[in-house]
């Protein structure tokens, strides 16, 4: 096994929008090749229990209350790259402060070192003769994404990619950048994919930016007007749960193979507290079982969770 328990270096630790930062952190030694091996999809988990608040004039309002609480467990956050080098590995994450602990995040800065717990979980698998990779982004879920397009891209050259990236507006997209009209005319919306050479899509439930309306009518859409062949074609997906579910439906309707990322409340992430259970199917049969989202998952077949 490759997951541990490891000391890690802050790099930096940077805003992108209003309310989304990336974390870069780096590791060193026999921790280096442990976090070297993580795939997307797997995750790792951080002891923010010792980090400061930052300056009550940058705590949001409505964390104010919450933001004083203490931090007994640690937090589970994706990978959303890795980066090997001969002696260090690099790791980043995408997150929101979103309660006390994901606050703290937003304090930490280069030099300082916490500890974390990884790699965790399973992460995507690639099919074998899959030609077209469609990518689904819900909110926040672009970091084990955005992690697997630059695996598909560097390790299967010949793969065509697509995303499709959506969010309530337009200031929570989880990017650091967005290219012109005309970029995004071309199928060029999203930087991060277009350095890749990978075509995205963006949608907007308030329709402050591209598709007006929820990314899986966006989605549904594409899909339908490019009238793919199921055979060759595999859907990842990380986002909202009621995202996933609509996407694996789409996917069931298409008979085209699905991989989602699902969240769950997580202790421990090593499978030992059994607080993050998801209800699945029994193939063959119409019974269910509940499988860990941290030792089973979080990545499963779409066909197989009860939504």
């Amino acid at each position: 096994m490759n997951k541990g328990v490891f000391s890690a270096e802050v790099v930096a630790n940077k805003r992108i929008n209003t309310g989304c930062c990336r974390l870069e952190l780096s590791f060193s030694g026999p921790p280096a090749q442990a976090i070297a091996t993580a795939v997307p999809g797997q995750f790792l988990q951080l002891d923010l229990a010792g980090a400061c608040l930052p300056p009550v004039q940058d705590i949001p309002p409505g964390l104010a209350d919450a933001s004083a609480r203490n931090i007994l467990l640690r937090r589970p956050f994706s990978f959303a790259a890795v980066t090997a080098k001969a002696k260090t590995s690099t790791a980043e994450i995408l997150y929101r402060a979103v309660g006390p602990a994901s606050l703290r995040m937003t304090a930490l800065s280069a030099g300082q070192t916490v500890t974390v717990i990884g790699p965790l979980g399973n992460g995507f698998r690639i099919p074998q003769n899959i030609k077209t990779a469609l990518l689904v982004v819900g909110g926040m879920g672009a970091g084990p994404l955005l992690f697997l397009a630059k695996l598909l891209t560097a390790k299967f050259p010949q793969m065509n990619v697509f995303a499709f990236a959506g969010a309530k507006k337009a200031a929570e997209l989880p990017f650091a950048g967005r290219l012109d009209a005309l970029s995004a005319e071309l199928g060029y919306s999203i930087g991060e994919f277009a350095s890749l050479g990978i075509e995205s899509s963006i949608a907007t439930d308030d329709g402050s930016l591209g598709f007006h309306g929820p990314v899986t009518d966006c989605f549904a859409g594409w899909l339908k007007e490019k009238e793919l062949p199921a055979e060759g074609t595999a859907i990842f997906a990380c986002g909202p749960e009621a995202m996933l579910a609509r996407v694996a439906q789409i996917a069931a309707q298409r008979k085209i193979e699905c991989q989602v990322t699902m969240e769950r409340m997580m202790a421990c992430g090593i499978g030992t507290c059994q607080s993050c259970a998801v209800e699945c199917r029994v193939e063959g049969s119409q019974d269910t079982v509940y499988k860990l989202c941290c030792k089973d998952g979080p990545v499963f077949n779409s066909r197989e969770v009860v939504f």
